[in-house]
């Protein structure tokens, strides 16, 4: 039972890869405005009905990877050691998530510039930045002994990411490029500089 349950799950990660990758490709090549929900789905070998099994529109298909990678980000953020102060951990959890990972491809930062220059997916990446602070703050609460709710939990949560999200569009923006995992943290070490 468990290896048929594996391999659903991974068949369907791979339907949702395969979705994801047609829609970065679609929209570097021509454009988000003109790419559609059928496109995607043609072009990943699936009907319109099973792309919206997967993802509410082609934002979300776009922005999956990103997606994948926060909560690999928060997943590795939760099991570091409970001795860590959060800062420390979070900063733990990223050198983690570059290690295993690697210094992104040149479609992350396409993606990346697609979600400035197109509202829509803006407006997704934000709301889907929401719930990832959310969760954050409750794990740094947990972590720190105070409620998800406390300044602290939140300013923290609040903190890190936007330092990620400014790490990336400055990583994007630069000529000649550096390792994002260097903007990265010299961006970290920017905003904790007050704090410390």
């Amino acid at each position: 039972m468990d290896s048929t349950v594996g391999l659903r799950e991974r068949k369907k990660e791979a339907t949702r890869r395969a979705l994801h990758d047609a829609a970065m490709r679609l929209a570097v090549e021509h454009g988000l405005g003109e790419v559609t929900v059928e496109a995607i789905a043609d072009a990943a070998g699936v009907s319109r009905r099973t792309f919206s099994n997967y993802f509410a529109g082609k934002e979300d298909a776009l922005l999956y990877g990103d997606q994948q990678r926060m909560l690999g980000l928060l997943e590795a953020f939760e099991a570091r050691p409970a001795g860590e102060s959060s800062w420390t951990a979070l900063r733990a959890a990223l050198l983690t998530a570059f290690a295993e990972v690697g210094e992104p491809d040149p479609q992350w930062a396409a993606q990346a510039r697609l979600a400035r220059a197109h509202p829509s997916v803006l407006a997704r990446q934000l709301a889907h930045y929401a719930t990832y602070e959310r969760r954050l703050a409750t794990a740094i609460g947990e972590r720190d002994g105070i409620s998800s709710a406390h300044p602290r939990s939140r300013v923290t949560a609040a903190a890190f990411l936007t330092s990620l999200r400014l790490a990336t569009h400055l990583w994007i923006e630069e000529q000649p490029p550096r390792p994002l995992s260097a903007v990265t943290a010299e961006t970290l070490d920017e905003m904790a500089r007050p704090f410390n």
